[in-house]
Parts: structure tokens; sequence; C-alpha cells
């Protein structure tokens, strides 16, 4: 565990944080299926059949379920303070540059707190923009962690959702990220950089993240 706490520039997140754009994309996503769902239900009424009633009435259902998306999302998620506290401080490095945007490839523990060991991971997630100025790849990125599961019920030792949310994103204080790198140690830069020619392949695999064998892990990371 390495926390990293740093007072959270609300506006500046609201104006540029990407997982905070993501949850006002699904939260309409939700709305737009609601109102669809809900005028199916209403013509379903209309035609005033029995079979049409009982298929109204599954379609209000799901209106109802998808407007309370609308509101579960965010209390699931937490505020933008909640995620940079619950996060773990990792490094991310920028492994591509694309005409809009970036991918950066992070190195993170994925494991679950009751997990009997360590299980590294390079996850991978593209950005549309990062704060400042202009990045080359290799470029530093210190970020933390997000993490989850799609089901309460899942046990494993890894979390299945896997995602990285920079620093930049939360702060324009420069002085706070140079103290983030810092707080990094050399030996986990040099892995990913050693790695840099593996984001294409864990940017296109299924979970966007892939499991590194314990036995190719410097000692420090045992």
């Amino acid at each position: 565990m390495r926390p990293f706490e740093f007072p959270v520039d609300k506006p500046h997140a609201k104006a540029v944080n990407e997982t905070l754009s993501d949850i006002r994309r699904l939260q309409w996503s939700a709305v737009l299926m609601a109102v669809l769902l809900g005028a199916g239900a209403a013509g379903l009424f209309y035609l005033a059949q029995p079979w049409s009633y009982i298929l109204g009435v599954v379609l209000a259902l799901c209106a109802l379920m998808s407007l309370f998306m609308v509101v579960w999302t965010p209390r699931k998620v937490g505020s933008i303070e909640d995620l940079y506290a619950k996060g773990n401080l990792v490094p991310a490095v920028v492994a591509e540059v694309h005409p809009r945007g970036y991918t950066l490839l992070a190195l993170l523990d994925i494991a679950k707190p009751h997990a009997s060991k360590p299980h590294y991971a390079l996850a991978t997630r593209t950005v549309r923009a990062l704060p400042g100025k202009e990045y080359a790849v290799g470029a530093k990125i210190p970020s933390v962690s997000v993490l989850g599961d799609r089901t309460s019920r899942d046990d494993g030792e890894t979390w299945q959702m896997v995602s990285v949310m920079p620093i930049a994103w939360g702060t324009r204080d420069s002085k706070v990220l140079t103290q983030a790198t810092a707080k990094i140690g050399d030996v986990e830069w040099g892995l990913l950089r050693k790695n840099l020619s593996m984001a294409e392949k864990v940017r296109t695999s299924d979970k966007q993240y892939v499991l590194l064998d314990p036995a190719e892990l410097p000692d420090e990371l045992h």
C-alpha cells in the first residue's frame, strides 16, 4: 500500500479529469435509455392488450432501473477526493502518442487486501489529454490506482476492473507532481521503461491489463 495525500483542486478536476467525464457519460446514457424504455412502455399501455400490458410493465421496470443507475453510479464510485484517497500511488508512463491523446502504461499491484502475495500487472489507459504540456513517449505520469469488481460476489485474489488516474487530473501544483514522482522508486520506473514495447499487447487485451511473471520481477517487488 502506498497512499499519496494531496489537496484535490476540485474546479481543475471537474474540468480535466476524464474519470468524472466517463461517469457523466454513463449517467446520460442511462437517462437516454430510461426515456426510450419509458416511451416504449407508454406505447404498449396505449395498445391496451393483455400482452402489451405485460410487456409495458417489464419496460417500465427497466426504465426505473436505468434511472436508479443515474443516482447509484456516482455514489458507488465516490467523489473525486475519495478516488484519489482510496487509490495507491503507482507509476505510469506515456507509451504511445496519438493524434488525439496518449496511451499510458502503468505498473500496479492488483491484489486484494486478503491476497497471500502481490500480483503485479501492467495496465493501460487511453486518455484524451494530460494538463500542462505535450508529452513524449517515456514521460513519467504519477497516478493512482482505480480498482474494483464487477460484482460483489467475486472472492478471487485480484480485482476484476483495473485502471489508473493521473494525479495531474487532480491538481495544478507542480510541487505535488514532483513529490509524487519522487516517491516512486527507480526500480518501478525502470521496469516500466523496460516494458514499453508491451503497451500494444496490454491495450488490446480483453481486460487492458496483463499479469507479470513473479520470476521476472526485481527483488524489490517480491
